[in-house]
């Protein structure tokens, strides 16, 4: 069976992407990268770049899911509505295209990914390398989380996919 994930790292500032396809048991990266606004731009116009990037990837490459990684909710309450917002953003582009959409918790990304929930950024990075088969870690680091959700979904039980 094959399977195609496309991953989102949420943020305003930041959006990293990236897509998975799995077949007999091996995955592979299709594409990866970011979407970077200007604090400078209106919300609005920065909600929208992502929406756009994210319809734009689902109809050049038809992910049967989107997985996002949840919000972390950390001091700054400032940073996790962004977040929020642009994860907003990417649920309804998906939703907006009927493409189904699963969310992950950063841990159960890292477990998945480094089988360590407490794994940092550059594991995370040399992991998605090595599951991947890629020539170097993926960069920004936000592609490499985008990747790492889109590897926890694509390697979930298939039950915990249909979800």
């Amino acid at each position: 069976m094959t399977v195609k994930v496309l991953g989102i790292d949420p943020g305003i500032a930041a959006c990293g992407y990236g897509i998975v396809q799995g077949s007999g048991g091996r995955l592979r990266a299709t594409c990866h990268g970011w979407w970077q606004t200007s604090p400078a731009e209106h919300l609005e116009a920065r909600l929208l770049r992502i929406f756009t990037g994210v319809r734009e990837l689902i109809a050049e490459h038809a992910p049967d899911a989107v997985a996002l990684e949840e919000s972390y909710v950390g001091a700054d309450a400032r940073i996790a509505l962004s977040v929020g917002q642009a994860r907003g953003a990417v649920l309804v582009a998906a939703s907006s295209v009927g493409v189904a959409c699963a969310e992950y918790a950063p841990a159960t990304v890292k477990q998945s990914v480094c089988g360590n929930g407490r794994a940092d950024k550059e594991q995370v990075g040399k992991m998605v390398k090595a599951i991947l088969s890629l020539d170097e870690v993926p960069r920004p680091n936000h592609a490499a989380d985008a990747l790492a959700v889109a590897i926890c979904h694509a390697l979930a039980p298939p039950l915990l996919r249909i979800a």
